[in-house]
């Protein structure tokens, strides 16, 4: 690649929003970069089955999901950077974006897609049974529990709409937290609060997932006596928030508090020239299809944006 010239438009993030956009970029003659990440793929890199993304009739791996995209993003001659990106210039177009090796990259606009990653409680059983039956997400995976018992570790938004979608598909709900009330919104307290299927454990943290190939069980420990108890269970759903991908950013673009990346309108962001695909700037559905839509929409709102301005 010519590291002196000017691209049109470079892509931060290979999930399904930075992928969809490069496919969409791509098709309308933006002849974009990828900076994919040394992580490259996003979360579903990390799931296993992936049953509700449309086109799939037996479902799909989530790694495989990612592969297809890839592909799909180079038989359209997208160029792909598999580097993390160091540092960036947002103060004046073009754009300036240094990765971890070679010169830095110039650039008319930028998608950032870089996605939000979910927080874990950094268990090793936790992680060992990930993707079998250790989840953070209930609306990817709480299918695979319908009428089985699940807990939901967490007292905050996400735990209670977490707990609010599996009370509709399992048998029994537990939600796990470590006060002795919720941090959630009223609202979203009384919803869970009403479900029959759903109790709490207040008071006490998850120690340990047990099962080898798959959850059989946890042990929680009391926060007041250090009591520990076992309770058989099927799926354990780890819902203590989520963190955007974005302190490359801090600085460059206007955050909300959460490090979100705020929108002014659809996909752009408070810099001309920028704009957000993804769970960067989407924490309330986070989903790969939502992602791989708003990608749609960012490719389309740069070719918008390259017209205007007369570089394409």
């Amino acid at each position: 690649m010519e590291n002196s010239q000017v691209e049109k438009l470079i892509i931060i993030g290979s999930g399904p929003a930075g992928l969809t956009a490069a496919i969409y970029g791509a098709r309308g003659a933006l002849n974009p970069v990828v900076i994919a990440g040394r992580e490259a793929g996003g979360q579903l890199m990390l799931t296993t089955d992936v049953d509700d993304f449309p086109g799939f009739e037996s479902g799909i791996q989530g790694p495989e999901l990612m592969d297809k995209f890839r592909k799909q993003a180079e038989r359209f001659g997208v160029r792909f950077i598999n580097e993390d990106v160091v540092s960036l210039n947002l103060k004046k177009n073009p754009f300036e974006i240094k990765t971890e090796t070679g010169d830095p990259l110039s650039t008319e606009a930028i998608i950032v897609a870089t996605g939000a990653s979910a927080m874990w409680l950094n268990l090793e059983s936790e992680q060992r049974l990930r993707g079998k039956g250790v989840s953070a997400c209930a609306v990817c995976d709480g299918f695979f529990f319908k009428d089985k018992a699940v807990i939901v570790v967490g007292g905050g938004d996400t735990a209670m709409r977490e707990a609010a979608y599996l009370a509709k598909l399992c048998q029994q709900v537990t939600v796990v937290h470590r006060r002795d009330k919720l941090r959630a919104q009223a609202a979203l307290q009384e919803l869970v609060k009403s479900k029959p299927n759903v109790k709490f454990i207040w008071n006490s943290t998850l120690e340990e997932v047990l099962g080898q190939d798959k959850v059989t069980g946890v042990k929680i420990k009391s926060t007041q006596n250090g009591k520990i108890s076992t309770i058989q269970i099927d799926g354990v759903f780890i819902a203590i928030g989520h963190r955007p991908n974005t302190d490359f950013l801090k600085g460059q673009v206007e955050l909300d508090e959460k490090g979100y990346v705020v929108l002014k309108n659809e996909t752009y962001s408070s810099v001309e020239g920028v704009f957000v695909a993804g769970d960067v700037g989407d924490y309330h559905y986070r989903q790969a299809v939502t992602a791989a839509g708003m990608g749609c929409k960012a490719a389309m709102d740069v070719e918008e944006y390259l017209e205007n301005i007369k570089i394409i």
